[in-house]
């Protein structure tokens, strides 16, 4: 009988957890290492489009992540006074709210809750050396555990440590995009309502409100040109924003004054990452680890799930002795997707996060006209989910139910 091959998955959000969940199903046995001492709760809103829906259904999880809708029923824009101004649109490819709108968190702990006992998840670790040298790779960890594993899975994000045990700095381009996002969430109240409300204020500064279903607000600023606040502590990151969002109207006030107390702040400038190659050896990256297309691309959640399912139905089509091609084939399937989603033009975010009083009475102008093209074309960048022209891949006639049983 051959030997149940072992992978070890590095991460535990939306793609390492996806990864791990189709990794088993077809036959591996799964340990992921968690940098984070708990599960992370809690983050933004993400929503579930196009062949990613396929992939929950394909779960058995699209009613479960359905349920756990934020109730957000369509998308404002508003002036300083609060007052609608424009309304986004809601259905088709072009929609700001999708029907599968979730939390982060949310998404991530249905499909956590849905792994098998067999897959053991490990907390408050991670992976400090990798050794490829023998029949397997070893794995050893911060905590000093050790792992022979067939494949090491790096989920993690986008300034992951354990992608750079693998590649150097050069194999990993960073593209800036110039925005810096600081989220989370605060007290509701009774002014807050079931609409994404959205506010730009000269200067490249935004303000967002959004509901969610745990009786919260999740709250955003986001501003550009941005700066990087991933270098400051807490205190110091959220006195500089303090000084940026000075004199901005709406409910700025309010979600400066909540977030030193928000439990999942979250401070971050957007950066996509771009690689030439996915994998080395026994190792290969996912998820924001390989192609964060940030918030502003949309559709990182997405890609997320896809990219866990079509890298386990890889290896599950290739003969064990065969991990390059399988590697190489998952590689080939979602670059597509990803460059689709990852093509978003400087001159788009500027338009997006208007600097100047010209700039923001012309966004002001394309917002009233709702059939503007540079609208549309802001809100399908912000939500597009790639193209839904090449079909999910099959797992063919074996279907997903070997390995385990």
């Amino acid at each position: 009988m051959p030997t149940t091959r072992h992978a070890v998955v590095s991460g535990a959000s939306i793609a390492g957890l996806s990864t791990a969940f189709w990794l088993d199903r077809a036959g591996w046995r799964v340990t992921v290492v968690e940098r984070a001492p708990r599960f992370r709760e809690g983050g933004q809103n993400v929503d579930v489009r196009g062949l990613a829906r396929d992939v929950l259904r394909e779960m058995g999880l699209f009613d479960a992540v359905k349920a756990q809708n934020t109730t957000e029923t369509g998308t404002v824009v508003v002036d300083r006074r609060g007052r609608v101004t424009a309304t986004l649109p809601t259905d088709g490819p072009e929609g700001a709210t999708a029907e599968l709108e979730v939390l982060r968190g949310d998404l991530a702990r249905t499909v956590l809750d849905a792994l098998p006992e067999r897959v053991d998840v490990v907390y408050g670790d991670s992976i400090e050396h990798l050794d490829d040298t023998g029949p397997t790779t070893v794995v050893t960890t911060a905590a000093g555990r050790t792992f022979d594993a067939d494949l090491v899975v790096v989920a993690e994000g986008v300034r992951s440590r354990t992608r750079a045990l693998v590649f150097d700095d050069e194999e990993v381009r960073r593209r800036d995009m110039e925005i810096t996002m600081v989220v989370g969430t605060i007290p509701r109240t009774a002014e807050d309502t079931q609409q994404w409300r959205w506010h730009n204020a000269v200067g490249g500064r935004s303000v967002h409100l959004r509901p969610d279903n745990h009786g919260t607000t999740r709250a955003v600023l986001a501003y550009s040109p941005g700066d990087d606040l991933t270098v400051l502590g807490r205190t110091e990151a959220l006195a500089v924003v303090r000084d940026r969002y000075r004199g901005v109207g709406w409910a700025a006030p309010r979600v400066l004054d909540a977030l030193p107390d928000a439990d999942d702040l979250y401070v971050d400038r957007l950066t996509q990452i771009r690689m030439d190659t996915w994998h080395r050896g026994r190792v290969v990256v996912v998820g924001d680890a390989a192609w964060c297309v940030t918030l502003m691309g949309g559709g990182g959640s997405s890609l997320a799930l896809i990219g866990g399912y079509v890298l386990a139905r890889s290896l599950h089509h290739a003969a064990e002795d065969d991990l390059g091609r399988a590697l190489r084939a998952y590689e080939e399937w979602m670059r597509p997707l990803v460059s689709s989603v990852q093509r978003i033009p400087l001159a788009l975010v500027h338009f997006a996060y208007p600097r100047t009083r010209l700039g923001l009475a012309a966004r002001g102008v394309a917002d009233r006209l709702l059939t503007s093209a540079l609208l549309r074309v802001i809100v399908r960048r912000l939500h597009a989910r790639g193209s839904d022209a090449q079909p999910l891949p099959s797992w063919g006639a074996s279907g997903t139910s070997g390995g385990h049983g």
